[in-house]
């Protein structure tokens, strides 16, 4: 009797743990279910990148250290590369509230020594990127002078390319990713860090990079959201140990589908903007889809994972992206995660290397010996000491002209020579009206004008020292 009631514990012993290895084998196989990461006709060289807090301190790392395939870099709520010098207790300090100040003489010679020793890019490479920041005055997670040494360090490696740079400082927004009509309240910090701010940030961002745009769908989308398997891009890391999800979003237009030409924009979320943390809010609403299915843009959302302590004693629990050096051994002597090699960085990077593994080989226009003028000119932004002006792109032409008038001024005088198609006008009077036209820098005689366009920068913003309860003009 003993010996039966052994071989029935044995018996079902046997079969739970058939059980258990099948329904292991079956979430394993549900798991590498997943698609991958398709291909798509994308030119890896006309890239850009933006995120929100740590998501833009992640754009301005990889910005910096893949400075060769980037063609512009958007940070809203960031600071400067390698802001925290592999510190924690810096993180929060100097790259949240701006107390001690970052020693930017100290962060551009790091900058410099690991450009020289390859570890990132030439930093020569940064002065042809396009920068948008952007800084909301009721923000009170990352204050203005982290801001202003972000802007600082990119005036540094720009040089005579200033206009490359517009900075946005004079919209009342919370600490959020900032769009034209979905989220909360524009001076909230909270939620989904999503606010309505009546203020197209991603269309504005996107235009600064690539010049005028065609009109955004403000329709049902005629693209498709994908969702791939991101094991593979951190191996031979499980993804989670990397601080990443399973999981990646992609937005792909029915044009880049069809491999027409296309460009990639990767869309780096902030803490707590996760889809573990916000489901996709973030990857539908954060304003990108919409101008991306216009205009041949296919959208990159990687997904930070929230990390508990491991054996290694790092921790992620808001789902931040790695600013601080939370994934490495030794971040203050050894700061892997700005570099090249960095988990998060490389992973990026073979997410982009895939999605424009099927770019077609295709021939650069050449310019006309009388190039003619772009044909759209727009002064889209405007803070109160500021106007970005962008325009349409003209064949074959790399380097433009821009004129500037003044309300006092009879006639245009020019005010820079820049490449691509944009220009961020800085140091302007509040509450003044100016005009702009541009024209292709000319290589056989004078070429013909775009049209002009106005615009008024705004009254200059009322000191408030209590972000988060200054009034949203």
């Amino acid at each position: 009797m003993i010996q039966h009631d052994s071989s029935r514990s044995r018996a079902s012993w046997r079969v739970l743990l058939l059980g258990t290895v099948f329904a292991a084998s079956a979430a394993a196989a549900a798991l590498a279910a997943e698609p991958p990461l398709p291909a798509y006709n994308a030119d890896i060289e006309a890239t850009s990148i933006s995120g929100i807090s740590s998501g833009a301190f992640m754009a301005v790392q990889f910005g910096t250290a893949w400075s060769s395939i980037i063609k512009g870099v958007g940070a809203i709520a960031g600071g400067p590369f390698g802001c925290s010098e592999g510190s924690a207790s810096e993180s929060l300090s100097t790259c949240m509230i701006g107390q001690p100040a970052s020693d930017l003489s100290k962060l551009i010679k790091r900058t410099d020594a690991w450009s020289g020793g390859g570890a990132i890019d030439d930093t020569s490479k940064i002065a042809a990127q396009k920068i948008y920041l952007f800084h909301g005055y009721n923000d009170k997670v990352v204050y203005q002078p982290v801001s202003d040494a972000l802007h600082d360090f990119y005036t540094h490696y720009l040089g005579a390319n200033a206009g490359n740079l517009f900075y946005q400082t004079a919209i009342g927004a919370g600490h959020a990713q900032v769009t034209a009509g979905h989220g909360g309240q524009c001076s909230v910090t909270g939620g989904e860090f999503i606010n309505n701010c009546g203020y197209d940030q991603a269309g504005i961002l996107l235009q600064h990079i690539y010049g005028a745009l065609n009109p955004r769908n403000d329709g049902a989308l005629t693209g498709q959201f994908l969702t791939f398997d991101r094991g593979e891009f951190t191996a031979p890391d499980p993804a989670n140990d990397d601080s990443m999800d399973d999981r990646g979003f992609v937005y792909v237009p029915a044009s880049c589908a069809a491999h027409q030409p296309c460009q990639v924009h990767v869309a780096l979320h902030g803490c707590k903007q996760s889809a573990g943390d916000i489901q996709e809010d973030f990857v539908k609403y954060a304003g990108y889809n919409e101008w991306a299915d216009t205009n041949n843009f296919i959208v990159l959302y990687p997904q930070i994972h929230e990390l508990t302590v491991t054996m290694r004693g790092f921790t992620n629990p808001l789902s931040c992206w790695d600013f601080w050096g939370y994934l490495d051994a030794n971040p203050e002597e050894s700061p892997s995660y700005l570099l090249k090699f960095g988990k998060q960085i490389r992973a990026i990077k073979a997410m982009v290397d895939r999605l424009t593994s099927g770019a077609s080989t295709a021939s650069t226009p050449a310019a006309a010996a009388q190039p003619g003028a772009p044909s759209v000119v727009l002064a889209q932004d405007r803070s109160d000491t500021a106007i970005d002006v962008v325009w349409s792109p003209v064949p074959g032409v790399t380097h433009y002209d821009v004129f500037r008038a003044g309300p006092d001024d009879e006639d245009f005088g020019q005010i820079g020579t820049v490449a691509g198609p944009s220009y961020g006008d800085a140091g302007l009077k509040p509450g003044t009206q100016y005009r702009y036209r541009v024209r292709a820098t000319p290589a056989g005689g004078p070429s013909p004008f775009s049209p002009i366009a106005a615009q008024a920068t705004l009254p200059a913003v009322p000191p408030c020292d209590d972000p988060g309860t200054c009034a949203v003009r």
